[in-house]
């Protein structure tokens, strides 16, 4: 008897496979689209270029405790499309604010988790101390590898009105003026060893722990984490003109931003 020839499988057309997807996370603390829109406005409207239609998820712990607030979720995606960020899923918010968001085209995610952006110093591994000899310890499973921080970006000619640098995943290091109208932005710290005129915004992907360094504050805007100040808010006389230096502090009071004299 002859063998009957089998034909050959079909080779499948799909796989499902767990993967893991880098999200902004967007901490809406107000549900005034007008104000959220005119903060961001000042924050990211002359960088319209600064994300890439990146995926977000809005958070809405801040506001969950207000039941009967419902922002408009539609309104707010509209407003993230116009700078290029993509808002997919939702969090943290009350079942009015979630059924709200849902129905404004948005996936609800409450295992979605948001993480404190890391310094450049706790980016770097360290090596785990070695046993002594006596001692009896389970086999040690090494962590993955953390990223890498990159080295800074070094600017050395003036900036002027117009002009704009950003250092993703890095510092800044700036060697000459920052003239009115120019922008210096940065995901992790900035330096400018000359005189701020135009905007500076450090940890600009949410690192709280940025800093602003300048030999000569006089600066139109800087911001730390999205937490702004500008020239609305006059200078205080102490730092005005002089070596300075900025942090972002959280209190009772929320988020500000504290400007230091650097004394030599």
């Amino acid at each position: 008897m002859s063998d009957v020839p089998r034909s050959a499988p079909k080779p499948t057309a799909f796989e499902l496979k767990s993967a893991q997807l880098p999200l902004v996370a967007l901490l809406v603390k107000t549900a005034d689209v007008a104000v959220l829109s005119a903060q961001w406005e000042a924050q990211y409207g002359s960088t319209p270029d600064f994300f890439d239609q990146e995926p977000l998820v809005v958070d809405l712990t801040p506001i969950s405790s207000q039941v009967d607030v419902v922002p408009d979720f539609k309104a707010i995606i509209r407003l993230l499309h116009r700078h290029r960020v993509c808002a997919i899923a939702v969090k943290g918010g009350s079942e009015a604010q979630m059924q709200a968001a849902v129905a404004a085209g948005l996936v609800a995610a409450p295992d979605a988790v948001v993480v404190q952006a890391k310094t450049p110093a706790e980016r770097v591994p360290v090596a785990p101390a070695a046993p002594s000899p006596a001692a009896s310890l389970p086999p040690v499973i090494p962590p993955p590898s953390a990223p890498q921080f990159l080295p800074p970006l070094v600017v050395d000619k003036p900036l002027r009105s117009g002009q704009q640098v950003y250092a993703k995943g890095r510092d800044l290091v700036v060697l000459s003026i920052v003239n009115a109208g120019a922008e210096v932005i940065a995901d992790g710290d900035i330096h400018v060893y000359a005189t701020l005129r135009g905007k500076a915004m450090a940890g600009a992907r949410g690192n709280e722990q940025a800093r602003i360094f300048t030999l000569s504050m006089d600066a139109e805007l800087v911001s730390i984490a999205g937490i702004y100040r500008n020239r609305e808010t006059p200078l205080p006389t102490e730092v005005k003109g002089q070596p300075t230096m900025v942090t972002l502090h959280s209190g009772p009071d929320g988020d500000k931003l504290l400007l230091t004299p650097i004394r030599p």
